[in-house]
Order: C-alpha cells, then structure tokens, then sequence
C-alpha cells in the first residue's frame, strides 16, 4: 500500500465552472483518486475554492454583496456542483481559511528571513474617486489596437492583446466608471525567484518521467528571453490575506494583502489543514502529508491542472516552498492538460460560452458528462467537445456496449432461471479463453491508470466491456438453453460475475452506475479483481439479485438538436 496525495487546480471563485474547467483538472484528479483507492492506497485527495484577487471583487459588486459574503455562498455552489460530479474530495476547502492565512504568512516570513523577499517601488493607477490603487483588471477602457471600449488593463478580450493600464484609451475604474485616474508610486513585495533558478532547473531536471507538456512549458519560463524573472506578491486590495511575516507587522505593508498566486497553491497544504480541524486530528494528522520530517517522505505527491497553471505549480510554488528552507513536501509527478473547445470555438465563463457543470448535470446525470470529457480528456492536444461525438460516445460505449450487457444477461437469467444466479455447468475452453483474454487486459488497464493515461485507460476499459459482449454473443445462452441448459446457466453464472467485475472497473469512470449495478446484483462487493478467476466466482448458486433499470438512456436526434441549440448562444 503507497501513501498518494492528490491535489487539483483550484477553481476560481468568480461564478460556475464550465466542462473545459472541469476536465482539466478536478475530474481527471478524482479518477486517479478513485483508482487508488481502489487498489489498496491510502489517499489524501484534496481541493478548495480560489477566492481572493480581483475577480472576486469584481463579481461580488456586480452581484451586489460583501465579497465575503459572495465567496461563502459561491464556495458552497462549487461544493454542491462536485458533489453532483461525484467528485469525491477527502476536503473542499477554501483558499480564505484561518488556516491558509497563518501558512501564508508564515511562509512570507520564511521567505524574508532567507532573503528572498525584496520590497520594489512601482508606478500604478490610483483613483481618486475610490480612495485606492487599482489593480490591472479594475481599469477598462478602449483597446489601442482593435477599439473594443471594455479592454481590460491587462489584456483585450476581444483581440487578445496584452496591454498595459496606460494603453488605454480613455481609462476608466471598473468599480465605479471614475475617469479621475492619475499614476502614483506604491511599494510592493518581490519573489526573487531568480535567485531560485538554478535550484529549480536541476529539480525538473530529475523530473524524467514528467509529461512533454508540462516539462516544456517549465522550461520555456525558466530560459527563454530574460529567463525566470522576481514576480510581485503584494497588491493594493482590499480582499485577501494581510500581508505579515509570520505574526508580526510588516512595516511599510500596512493595508496592502498578499497576491492571489502567491497564496492559493499554499491552500493545498492548508485544505489538508482544514481537513484535520474539521475531523478534530491533531496537527501531526495532516503535517504527514507535507512535512518530510514528520512522514511526508514516503508520500507520493501528484498534481492535476490545465496548462495555464503549469508556471505556478513548477516555478513559482516550489520556490516558496523549496526557499522557505523547511522540510516541505514538492510534488513528484504534474498531470497537466491542454483546451477543452467547444463546437467550433472556445468554452468561456467571462463569456458565458459552452455548458456549464449545473447545466449539463439539469440535462443529464454526471456519468455521462464524466464518460465523454475523460474518454476525450485533452491530454497530448486540445480537444473538442461536439453534441454529434456526445451522442455518438454515449450511445455507443454506454448504452450499446456495458448497459446492453448488463441488461441482456440479467433478464434472460430471469426468464430462465430466476432472479438469482444460476447452478449447474462447467467452465470450457471458450469461459478459459475469455478470463485469460480479460486478464491481459484488465492488466494493460491498470498499467495506463497508474500511468494517469486517460484516454487510453477509457480506450481500454470500453475494450474490457467489449470483450464480454463479444463472448456473450458467440456463446449464445438462448440457444444453448434448448438443449444443454446446465452449460447456458454457466454461462449466465459467468456473465452475472462479470457485471459486477465490470462495476469494480468501471467505477473510477462512472461511479454512479457502477453503485447502481453492485445494488441489483445485491452485492457490497467491489472489490479490485487482483485475481480475475477468483472474481469471478464472488456470486455464489442462489444468490439473489434485480433486473436493473435502464443504466444509459440513448440521445435522441431530437434532444442533441435542442440542446445543441440551448447552449449555441451566451449563458443567460
């Protein structure tokens, strides 16, 4: 049994998740958690909502609340809508814990003491009429390059141009319209990762079995142009963690609190925290977890992101962690993702583009969203999602393919022999030839799930059920039955162990429908077929079961057509 933790990317605040956010990093994390679970490991599976920096301001204005306030409910959105997903988190925490400020600042202070931490004087927007500096993105106006009058200080939407605030024509404050703007200098805390370069290039240097994706955008960071450069981690808001090293004030950042990048990667540790409080463990209970002189050093740490967050996770939280000069846990293994696009374009939340994970799951239970986004999982390349591939993928791999088995094996054992599993047979040369066909691939699914290949992994399992339909077809119990129903009833006997084998593998997938059919085989049973021959011999002569209802319902032309049409526009 190894010690795995498993942390994914934390979702933004600022309103519901699309599909392309999901798959990028919280879905796939919970497959790999649910896999290792299992398979024997101990898992500590650990997620929180993002909610400090300008966003949340921003939205939390725009829905006319205290940004606290907002955040608490939007926390509790995001936690419903993963649990609808079946994502199963040891922790959903959040980033503006108690928990997470002491860390933060602790590790601030650490930072400072190991002379990390330079204070540089900066030039900014301050607006008069708000009484503040303004962030970047709290300052619109027209784009110089392609006229779009709500460009942002950092970037244009609309053209994707990267901008500086005094690009802007006729700038204004996002919070209250204001054009009383002026430049004033303020100070703020630097990184100076730089400092850290040579560290961090040898660590991914040893990272040999990291994916291209993720060792190549590090790399790209970390040498190109200038190379790595010192990063700012103070902002002038009003909303986030104080800025102290440790418990004491930090002269000269009086009003000033720490930038959203530097602390929400520090909220993996901290949710790890919050789990202990909130089960009433003491500190030694997550401290195993992170800390390599308290047990951590046997842990097997794996993150799951999109490629957007790859900078963060293989630069800049290292070198917090790596500069802060304590015995912290650094991850051993980056899953990194590329785009989800949608129908021709891409998912956007500003835009409100694509299907959004309360949407999809009002349409259609989370299995089916769950099958398609990680059969497709956009791993060596973006990938698109379509409503002809959606229906195509559902229909064929879980409705023709693992429902219809499911179904035609445990009705004809009704019509036949019963609601229970049948006796009489034995076991021939085509029962022997299947179990060591299985056993080969259910060996080749194991080596692609340990190897986080999800697709392939996905590929492999819908051959896994294939093999059985092929077998069941071939076999032929209905025909069997007329002349030799002593061997249909080994046959059937055979088919029902394998239904519930195929909950067992299936599960990591499609959680809920492998809970529905362990529930009409009547059976608690879901154990990991290490040894497939003794699997298959779990339901026993006269075990009772149900004919489960429908597991995957077809889409029709008529409902892909509809909702084609629904979520062709913005989210209204």
């Amino acid at each position: 049994m190894a010690r795995i933790l498993i942390t994914s990317a934390l979702p933004y605040i600022n309103g519901i998740k699309h599909l392309g956010n999901l798959v990028g990093s919280q879905l796939p994390a919970d497959l790999y958690a649910r896999y290792c679970r299992l398979r024997g490991h101990e898992v500590m599976f650990i997620c929180a909502t993002d909610e400090h920096g300008t966003p949340a301001e921003l939205a939390a204005a725009k829905a006319g609340k205290p940004v606290a306030e907002y955040c608490a409910e939007m926390h509790d959105v995001q936690a419903e809508l993963a649990a609808g997903f079946e994502l199963s988190f040891d922790h959903f925490g959040r980033s503006s814990s108690p928990q997470n400020h002491k860390l933060t600042q602790h590790l601030a202070g650490k930072l400072a003491e190991a002379g990390l931490i330079e204070e540089v004087s900066e030039k900014q927007v301050y607006s008069k009429a708000d009484g503040r500096f303004l962030p970047d993105r709290y300052i619109e106006g027209t784009c110089p390059n392609c006229g779009y009058d709500k460009a942002r200080g950092d970037q244009c939407e609309h053209c994707t141009k990267q901008l500086d605030p005094t690009d802007l024509i006729n700038p204004r404050s996002a919070i209250s319209g204001s054009t009383d703007l002026e430049i004033r200098e303020t100070k703020h805390l630097f990184l100076k990762q730089s400092l850290m370069r040579d560290k961090l290039n040898a660590w991914i240097d040893s990272k040999t079995d990291w994916p291209v994706l993720t060792t190549s955008i590090a790399k790209k960071w970390l040498n190109d142009g200038d190379g790595l450069q010192d990063r700012g981690i103070t902002r002038d808001l009003d909303w986030g963690i104080p800025v102290k090293k440790g418990d004491e004030d930090w002269p000269g950042m009086e009003g000033k609190v720490f930038y959203v990048w530097f602390d929400a990667p520090i909220e993996y540790i901290a949710a790890t925290w919050e789990w202990a409080d909130a089960h009433g463990y003491p500190n030694s209970a997550w401290e195993r977890w992170w800390r390599t002189d308290k047990g951590a050093d046997n842990v097997r740490y794996v993150q799951f992101m999109g490629k957007d967050n790859v900078p963060f996770h293989t630069l800049s939280f290292p070198a917090t962690l790596m500069g802060s000069g304590e015995p912290w846990k650094l991850v051993d293994y980056i899953k990194s993702f590329n785009y989800l696009n949608y129908d021709g374009g891409q998912f956007s939340t500003s835009q409100g583009r694509g299907v959004f994970m309360d949407q999809a799951l009002e349409i259609l239970p989370a299995d089916y969203w769950r099958w398609w986004l990680l059969s497709h999982a956009p791993e060596n390349s973006d990938s698109e999602f379509t409503w002809e591939n959606f229906q195509t993928s559902v229909n064929k791999d879980l409705a023709d393919v693992l429902g219809n088995f499911v179904s035609r094996v445990t009705k004809f054992c009704r019509s036949k022999f019963g609601e229970e599993v049948p006796a009489g047979g034995r076991y021939g040369a085509a029962e022997e030839a299947l179990i060591a066909d299985l056993t080969a691939r259910i060996g080749e699914y194991e080596t692609l799930m340990d190897a986080m290949e999800v697709r392939k992994s996905a590929t492999e399992l819908r051959a896994i059920w294939a093999a059985g339909n092929e077998y069941l077809q071939n076999a032929a119990p209905w025909s069997v039955f007329k002349d030799d129903p002593d061997h249909a009833a080994a046959i059937i006997r055979l088919m029902l162990n394998l239904i519930r084998v195929y909950a067992a593998l299936s599960a990591p997938f499609i959680p809920e429908a492998a809970a529905k059919i362990l529930a009409a085989l009547n059976s608690e049973d879901d154990a990991w077929p290490d040894d497939l021959e003794a699997a298959l011999e779990v339901l026993k002569p006269g075990h009772r079961f149900e004919v489960p209802e429908v597991l995957f319902a077809k889409i029709s032309d008529e409902d892909r057509e509809g909702w084609q049409a629904k979520f062709a526009g913005q989210r209204g």
